[in-house]
């Protein structure tokens, strides 16, 4: 079967070529379905509790979905006349944000103040225009003393201020609705810098969080593509020396991202920011086939075969371990679906996709198109000078030092992989370079964090919140709270009710304390309410019968496990102190601190399950169940180093990391695979012994291991150059393990088969001369 399309591909390279046009070109069309989806919503599964536990809280009270004007005068004093009138003006201009439903502001804010019998509620500045240096003293002094309003809206040094505009996204056309937002926040930021160049003006929360995610991998896609295949180009043709077979392999890479994407849009796929790293991988990957057919096949003209037949020797030598290491390849890719992230189960689907798609190019249209290219090889002799040739004796004369060596390097690399910490900082997906996270860390620096927690207070009774104690506890809640080291604001009712409680006693500082009259608590909150304009209700912190309250904690932006502790310490607070309420916290941001524990967890089973079959078919394949076995160590080794060595660069695993051994399994396995395969055809068919199997197996695939290796390593390096952190991280891990995989199946496993491998099937000994008559015939009709 192989043999008959070997010969159809090279007796009919003109068909093979436009049968595949037509493929790709079939596949291409589906390309126009795909479409970004920059929501972080995607990043989690719809059984996700956590996320359940936001969307519940979303429908009880109003959504907290964001944009912030961050503005900075260069005078560093937010209370003068003009910077009063700018900020009044963009208060009343952001009103017109797409799906906006509330903007708060310092000149909006609704202060409330009493006139002998009289309490009065209005904006905090009512007219800009009529303001004098004589009013800013008062106005400063109400702000920075008013806790609603002093690390939220206000800096306490009163130099840097909000304009927070929530929006209420329809999610009926997701693709276009957070663009359409930030089109209109960009615009009248441009407007606002233009008519107020004296203030500057930064943009952060999560619906910019949310552009960022597209924007970042648009942009990387943008730069990083072209830079791969930049390096592909260039290590092709300093490597092989050949550029018709670089030609051939650009398209063959060109074929296979394009057809993946338009596949993928064919079948319902939508990017996210994981999901748009598909064609440097597949680029990546797709390399390698390519670079073992051309390297045997250059081989053979070395030695003086025609090239035809040299092309057909070398798909015959190639196809069952090219098979197999995209097969292997493709499942470990596919273990992402134990993600408990739909963007990495995305990513898995679809490089696996790309990686089978690369296997059937590179043995059809690769073949094919170098039928027809011009090729042009010296013959020559490779013998002991062979760079792959002194590898070997050097491997086969200090194996019994290398065993033990390359063992204990192993195990002490391998210990420090239990010293990582699961970590994660959503702020921290994007570098510095990017303007979303220079705005949130100049907001975190001045103002307050983006980490935020949003707890609600169920009574289980209709305007249970006015009752006394449910005030109390809310008040303690609020102290307790505020008493954090982490902790920058906490809204909450209790400081309303308080501040109203104060207003009605003729604004008596001492009567500045929650009534202990639910009536009384009632008539103030309801009299409140009904002075409040349209647009600045209590929607946000009280649901409609007025049974729960929402307090909403911000605090400096924590690290996963920071805020996991802040999670559990309120409910132990709440466990202690008011237990007969029912309570549940929730926000974007414990949603992704909780999403790479539970990632961990699931990938660990995809990887373990991903191992068995991968372990499965190489000793199927190599008919062997102990070399089956024997090549678990190498493929499992290389991930536990590459997290051992992860300690000592950062020390953290996010989402992006707990996805890294699954992915990187089946790619490590290559190396070995290929290794194995020859070094079993020359024990068994070639009846030599294991120091001779060692050195045919360096001589006929080493430098095809080492140039995919290096191409691999360069491609992963070069997303590793990703402004979205997850990716980068990814790709640095990636590449390092990938790496670790090479110098394992150079320097350990040979000296491992050489140990375990005492069934001696020659019948010669091993000899100084084996390497060199080798290396004349070592990849010839190999089965």
């Amino acid at each position: 079967m192989k043999e008959r399309l070997f010969r159809f591909v090279l007796d009919h390279p003109i068909w093979v070529i436009l049968l595949t046009v037509l493929f790709v070109l079939g596949s291409a069309y589906g390309a126009k379905n795909l479409v970004f989806k920059s929501d972080y919503r995607v990043f989690f599964s719809e059984e996700n509790p956590q996320l359940t536990a936001f969307e519940s809280m979303q429908k009880i009270y109003s959504k907290s979905d964001n944009v912030a004007f961050i503005l900075s005068p260069k005078d560093g004093d937010v209370f003068t006349p003009k910077t009063l009138k700018a900020i009044q003006a963009l208060t009343t201009e952001s009103w017109q944000v797409p799906f906006s439903t509330r903007v708060d502001s310092i000149t909006n804010f609704q202060h409330s103040w009493s006139e002998e019998d009289d309490m009065f509620v209005e904006d905090l500045v009512l007219d800009a225009d009529t303001l004098t240096d004589a009013d800013m003293p008062r106005l400063k002094e109400i702000a920075i003393n008013e806790p609603l309003l002093v690390h939220k809206i206000i800096s306490p040094q009163a130099h840097v201020t909000v304009v927070n505009v929530t929006v209420q996204l329809p999610g009926v056309n997701p693709v276009e609705e957070i663009p359409h937002v930030v089109s209109k926040i960009r615009q009248m930021k441009a407007q606002f810098i233009e008519q107020n160049p004296e203030i500057s003006v930064r943009l952060s929360g999560m619906v910019m969080m949310n552009n960022s995610f597209a924007e970042s991998s648009l942009s990387d896609n943008a730069t990083l593509v072209p830079i791969m295949f930049g390096v592909v180009l260039l290590g092709m043709i300093l490597l092989l020396r050949t550029f018709s077979g670089t030609f051939a392999t650009v398209i063959i890479i060109i074929f296979t991202i394009v057809s993946t994407m338009g596949l993928a849009g064919h079948t319902g796929f939508f990017l996210t920011g994981p999901s748009s790293t598909t064609p440097i991988m597949v680029l990546t990957l797709a390399v390698a086939d390519c670079i073992h057919i051309l390297t045997t096949m250059f081989y053979e003209m070395r030695q003086g075969v025609e090239k035809k037949k040299a092309i057909q020797d070398s798909l015959r030598i190639n196809f069952q371990p090219i098979f197999l290491t995209s097969v292997t390849t493709a499942i470990g890719f596919l273990s992402l679906n134990f993600s408990d992230s739909p963007p990495f189960r995305d990513l898995g689907n679809m490089v696996a996709a790309g990686v089978m798609l690369a296997f059937i190019f590179s043995i059809t249209l690769f073949p094919a198109m170098l039928s027809l290219l011009p090729l042009r090889v010296k013959a020559t002799h490779e013998g002991k000078h062979d760079a792959m040739h002194k590898l070997a004796g050097f491997v086969v004369r200090n194996r019994k030092v290398l065993l033990p060596g390359m063992s204990a390097i192993m195990v002490s690399v391998i210990v420090f992989m239990p010293q990582n910490t699961l970590n994660d900082d959503f702020v921290k997906y994007f570098d510095t370079s990017v303007p979303f996270r220079q705005a949130t860390d100049y907001m975190q620096e001045n103002l307050s964090g983006m980490s935020t927690m949003e707890i609600s207070i169920e009574t289980g009774e209709a305007s249970g919140i006015n009752d006394p104690k449910f005030l109390q506890s809310v008040g303690n809640l609020t102290a307790w709270l505020r008493a954090q080291p982490e902790t920058d604001h906490v809204s909450s009712l209790s400081d309303i009710i308080k501040r109203l409680n104060k207003n009605m006693h003729g604004d008596d500082p001492s009567y500045y304390t929650l009534p202990d009259d639910r009536e009384l608590a009632a008539q103030y909150l309801l009299l409140y309410e009904m002075s409040l304009p349209y647009g600045l209700d209590l929607n946000n912190q009280l649901n409609v019968d007025k049974s729960s309250a929402r307090v909403i904690a911000t605090f400096r932006n924590l690290t996963s496990t920071e805020q996991i502790e802040i999670e559990e310490r309120i409910y132990a607070w709440f466990a202690a102190n008011a237990s007969t309420y029912e309570v549940d916290i929730a926000s974007p941001n414990l949603m992704f601190a909780h999403i790479g524990q539970r990632n961990i967890k699931s990938m660990l089973l995809g990887t373990t399950v991903a191992l068995i079959l991968i372990s499965l078919i190489l000793g199927f394949a190599l008919k062997s169940l102990k070399f089956g076995l024997i090549s678990l160590i190498p493929n499992i080794a290389p991930a536990a180093m590459g997290f051992g060595v992860w300690y000592f660069i950062d020390g953290q695993i996010g989402l992006a990391l707990s996805v890294v051994a699954g992915m990187t399994l089946g790619i490590i396995v290559d190396d070995t695979v290929h290794f194995l395969s020859k070094y079993l055809h020359a024990r068994r068919d070639r009846n030599k012994g294991p120091k001779a199997a060692v050195e045919y197996a360096f001589a006929s695939v080493g430098k095809a291991l080492w140039i995919t290796t290096f191409v691999l390593v360069a491609g992963f390096m070069v997303l590793a150059q990703s402004s979205f952190k997850l990716n980068a991280d990814m790709g640095l891990l990636t590449a390092i393990t990938i790496l670790i995989a090479l110098i394992v199946d150079f320097l350990f496993l040979p000296a491992l088969l050489m140990k375990l491998d005492k069934n001696n099937l020659s019948t010669t000994e091993d000899n100084s001369n084996s390497a060199e008559g080798d290396n004349n015939d070592c990849v010839k009709k190999i089965a």
